[in-house]
C-alpha cells in the first residue's frame, strides 16, 4: 500500500484535505480561485516549512489553469488558452526578470515517447530571437532575446537534463529559465486538460517517478519558471482514485504501469502549440496570437 502520487500542487492540497477532513485548516498554504480569459485557474501558495511538509512541494506559487474546451476545438479556445498561459507566466516573472533580459526555454522529456514529448515539441512553437537581436539590433532590438534547448533524456543523450541546461546557462548567462515537462496526475479528468505554472523550478523525470537533479534557482543561479501538463496517471493512483481509497492498493508489478489517453498524440501536439505560443507571448508581450501564427506557422 502507498500514497497516491501527483505532481500538481492543487491535487496535493486536495489529498491533504481528504485525509484531514474538509473542515481542517491547512496551515502554511493559501489557495484561491479565479479566471483567465474565461478559463478556471486555481492558485496555491506554499508559504513556509509547514506547508512544504503538508504538500510535499517547495514553497512558492503554483497556478493550475484548466483548458476547458481545447480538446473539443471550441471556437476561439486556442487564442484564449494561449493568452491565459501568457498572463499567468507574466505574473510570475514580474519583478523577477528584467524586461529585456535573455530567457532560456528548456524543453524536457523524450520526443520518441508521446506522453513525455511535450517539452521537446514546445520548442517547435517558440519564437527564438537571441541570434536576431544580437546580430541585427537595428531591426530586432525591440524583441527580448530568447534561446531554447531540448534537454532530452539521459538514455538518448548520455547527459543529464540538469547538466545540459546548467552548461547552457553558464555559456549564455540568461536572466531566467523557463522549463517545460510532462507531469503525472491523480485523476483521469485532469490529463491533458490542465497546465501548472510554478515559480519554484522543476525536477526532470518527476512525472514518471524517475527523479533527477532539479532545475531551480539554487542549481542554475537564476529564476526558474516551470510549466507542466499531466499526461499520465500511475495505475495504483488511478485505482485508489476510482475506489475512493486513501492509499493505493497493492498491484504488484502492475503498480508501475502508467495510464494515458488514447488520443495522446493529438492532445500533446495541441498543448505543445498552446504552451509554446503562451511562453512567447509572455516574453514578447507586444506581439499577438495572430502575428505569432504568421511568424511560426
Amino acid at each position: 500500500m502507498g500514497m497516491r502520487r501527483t505532481d500538481l500542487a492543487l491535487e496535493a492540497r486536495e489529498l491533504w484535505q481528504e485525509r484531514a477532513g474538509e473542515t481542517t485548516r491547512l496551515s502554511g498554504v493559501e489557495a484561491h480561485e479565479g479566471t483567465r480569459e474565461g478559463l478556471p485557474v486555481t492558485v496555491v501558495r506554499v508559504l513556509d516549512q509547514e506547508g512544504e511538509r503538508a504538500l510535499g512541494k517547495p514553497r512558492g506559487r503554483y497556478a493550475t489553469l484548466t483548458l476547458e474546451g481545447l480538446a473539443r476545438r471550441e471556437e476561439d479556445i486556442f487564442g484564449r488558452a494561449v493568452r491565459a498561459v501568457a498572463a499567468e507566466l507574466s505574473d510570475q516573472m514580474r519583478g523577477e526578470v528584467p524586461g529585456d533580459g535573455l530567457a532560456l526555454v528548456a524543453g524536457l522529456g523524450n520526443r520518441a515517447i508521446t506522453p513525455d514529448a511535450l517539452g521537446p515539441l514546445v520548442r517547435d512553437h517558440l519564437l527564438v530571437t537571441r541570434h536576431l537581436v544580437g546580430r541585427m539590433p537595428e531591426r530586432f532590438g525591440g524583441l527580448r532575446p530568447v534561446a531554447s534547448v531540448a534537454a532530452e533524456v539521459l538514455g538518448s543523450t548520455g547527459v543529464e537534463s540538469g547538466e545540459m541546461v546548467r552548461a547552457v546557462c553558464q555559456a549564455i548567462r540568461p536572466a531566467c529559465v523557463v522549463a517545460v515537462d510532462a507531469l503525472a496526475s491523480r485523476s483521469l479528468k485532469r490529463l491533458c486538460r490542465t497546465v501548472q505554472l510554478a515559480d519554484t523550478g522543476i525536477t526532470p523525470g518527476s512525472g514518471v517517478g524517475n527523479h533527477r537533479v532539479g532545475l531551480n534557482r539554487e542549481t542554475l543561479g537564476v529564476p526558474v519558471f516551470a510549466l507542466g501538463v499531466p499526461t499520465v496517471v500511475e495505475a495504483g493512483t488511478l485505482a485508489a482514485d476510482l475506489l475512493g481509497a486513501e492509499e493505493t492498493p497493492d498491484l504488484g508489478e502492475e503498480r508501475a504501469l502508467l495510464v494515458t489517453p488514447k488520443d495522446i498524440d493529438s492532445q500533446v501536439a495541441d498543448l505543445a502549440k498552446v504552451i509554446g505560443y503562451g511562453i512567447t507571448l509572455a516574453l514578447q508581450p507586444e506581439l499577438t496570437v495572430e502575428e505569432l501564427e504568421l511568424l511560426l506557422s
